[in-house]
């Protein structure tokens, strides 16, 4: 009842139940003094010889449901249902989740933490920390990356070198963390180009990639991209780490059609990564990471070796002290 802010609706709920549970007892007591007697009919007839019947109700049915309207007082004696009332048990579904969440922790949470302070290239190699940085995976992850983490439209594949934001285990988890916003400006609709302006710039645009286009319309594009889109995916169309992709392999993110790319052109494009460190903490996103990146796609790159112990110093004999020289 937290979304409203006036009393009168606390009041209002809780006499609306109310008053339902005690008008479901007054009906049932009235049921029961009903005069009516058994095989008496109402007077309604269908199909000349099928009768409706105001037999009263069974005496075992009417106490069954006495008793459900007991219990429904007592429900509400104990647990939440009466407007802002909370019950005497004080029961509330985030109090239970965060209940279940401490037991979980307490059960899993050393376990994360024994992988937590493991570089991440040996544990993309860990046989136990991939399985469950894939059941992670497919928890939170697979309903847009899909479960083979190949991606689909809109939705990066993260088994390629393909990387927006960049593949190495640090920048990967610095992705799962904090999330990622993209954003690529409308062109077609202030507008910066007109129409055919911008099927100029799709044809140059999937000429860089090797695509069939039509030549005239992409050398005009070819003028047009520098001061439209080189500012953000470079004079030759390469991407910038972080702010444009790449527009010169093979990866699309939207398809690589010209419909999709003058579609692109015209009313930009928005997409968004969730950040998941504060819901997941710090020893399901170390292991998240390293699943990811063992996934085939990102930077490789051999784990840091571990800083050798420094050698013990060899035990150095005394050196006496010359003798002065005679004069």
């Amino acid at each position: 009842m937290s979304d409203f802010v006036s009393g009168f609706w606390n009041i209002y709920v809780a006499g609306i139940a109310l008053v339902s549970i005690i008008g479901c007892g007054v009906f049932l007591w009235l049921q029961g003094t009903a005069t009516n007697a058994t095989g008496q009919t109402t007077g309604h007839v269908w199909d000349e010889t099928l009768e409706e019947y105001s037999n009263p109700l069974p005496n075992w049915w009417r106490w069954m449901f006495y008793i459900t309207i007991v219990f429904s007082l007592f429900y509400l004696a104990m647990y939440p249902g009466l407007g802002s009332y909370q019950g005497k048990w004080n029961w509330s579904s985030a109090g239970q989740y965060g209940g279940e969440m401490k037991k979980a922790d307490e059960q899993y949470g050393p376990i994360f933490k024994k992988f937590q302070g493991q570089d991440i290239r040996v544990l993309a190699t860990n046989n136990e920390a991939r399985e469950m940085g894939q059941h992670l995976f497919l928890t939170y992850c697979a309903q847009c990356h899909g479960s083979d983490a190949k991606g689909s439209k809109a939705f990066p594949n993260l088994t390629d070198n393909d990387w927006l934001f960049g593949g190495t285990p640090e920048q990967i988890k610095e992705s799962i963390t904090k999330g990622r916003d993209a954003m690529m400006p409308a062109k077609g609709l202030k507008p910066d180009l007109t129409a055919e302006q911008i099927k100029d710039l799709a044809s140059y645009v999937r000429s860089l990639s090797g695509l069939a286009s039509d030549s005239i319309r992409a050398q005009r594009g070819k003028e047009l991209f520098v001061p439209s889109g080189g500012a953000c995916h470079g004079p030759e169309g390469k991407g910038i780490l972080a702010l444009a992709p790449n527009l010169t392999d093979k990866v699309w993110l939207y398809g690589s059609a010209e419909v999709e790319i003058i579609n692109g052109i015209t009313h930009g494009r928005v997409n968004r990564m969730p950040a998941w460190g504060e819901f997941l903490g710090e020893g399901k996103v170390h292991l998240l990471t390293a699943y990811v990146y063992g996934l085939g796609g990102g930077v490789k790159e051999a784990p840091a070796a571990a800083p050798a112990a420094p050698a013990e110093a060899a035990p150095v004999a005394p050196v006496e002290a010359a003798p002065a020289e005679k004069k």
